[in-house]
């Protein structure tokens, strides 16, 4: 599974974890929830939730089927709703547990961070320190980089530059404020406090 389908299945997971929903409400929470993400498109949804329902991890009910059925003549579809099965939930849980490297990647943050109400304090502060010295590796890469070559850099490339490089330095001054507010919360899962500031 790519990066990016993985991406997706956490995040319908995730979503169908609160309360099950038809295609097209799921449509609309993704796209609150992944609206910063703009390499998905709607085209990927359907594809998903079928190779989460062949998987065992989603069913598919139809509670309207026997009102409204869909035919060539009434030109009504009933609306399928998706359903968490007990293997679902499990393996929201394990993607949930994840505090690896791919949680510290931008695409995957968002989701992880999306899900920390759910997340156990332990597993957000891994995912928040590890972005965090993720930026700060990019942070010394992005200054070296412009040291040797801002002399060679017209002075709207230089702002570009110097624009790259403020969003990373607000985004770990972000992150150092949420880690000291979980290190000052002794709550466990879904007990931490809201993110101070929201530069993000």
């Amino acid at each position: 599974m790519s990066r990016r389908s993985g991406i997706l299945e956490f995040a319908v997971l995730g979503l169908l974890h609160d309360s099950p929903m038809h295609g097209y409400e799921l449509r609309k929470r993704l796209n609150v929830l992944l609206g910063s993400f703009r390499a998905f498109s709607y085209g990927t949804l359907y594809p998903c939730l079928k190779g989460l329902v062949a998987q065992g991890y989603l069913v598919e009910d139809n509670p309207d089927a026997e009102y409204i059925p869909a035919t060539a003549l009434n030109g009504k579809r009933s609306k399928i709703v998706y359903r968490l099965t007990g293997e679902g939930k499990q393996r929201f849980e394990e993607l949930l547990a994840d505090s690896g490297p791919d949680a510290w990647e931008d695409e995957h943050f968002g989701v992880h961070f999306a899900f920390f109400g759910q997340t156990d304090k332990a597993v957000r502060m891994r995912v928040l320190e590890g972005r965090r010295n993720r930026l700060e590796e990019r942070l010394e890469r992005m200054r070296a980089s412009l040291a040797r070559t801002r002399e060679r850099l017209d002075a709207y490339t230089l702002e570009l530059q110097r624009h790259g490089l403020e969003s990373v330095e607000r985004e770990v001054r972000w992150l150092n404020e949420l880690i000291e507010t979980e290190r000052a919360n002794r709550g466990g899962r879904g007990h931490a406090t809201a993110p101070p500031g929201g530069d993000e």
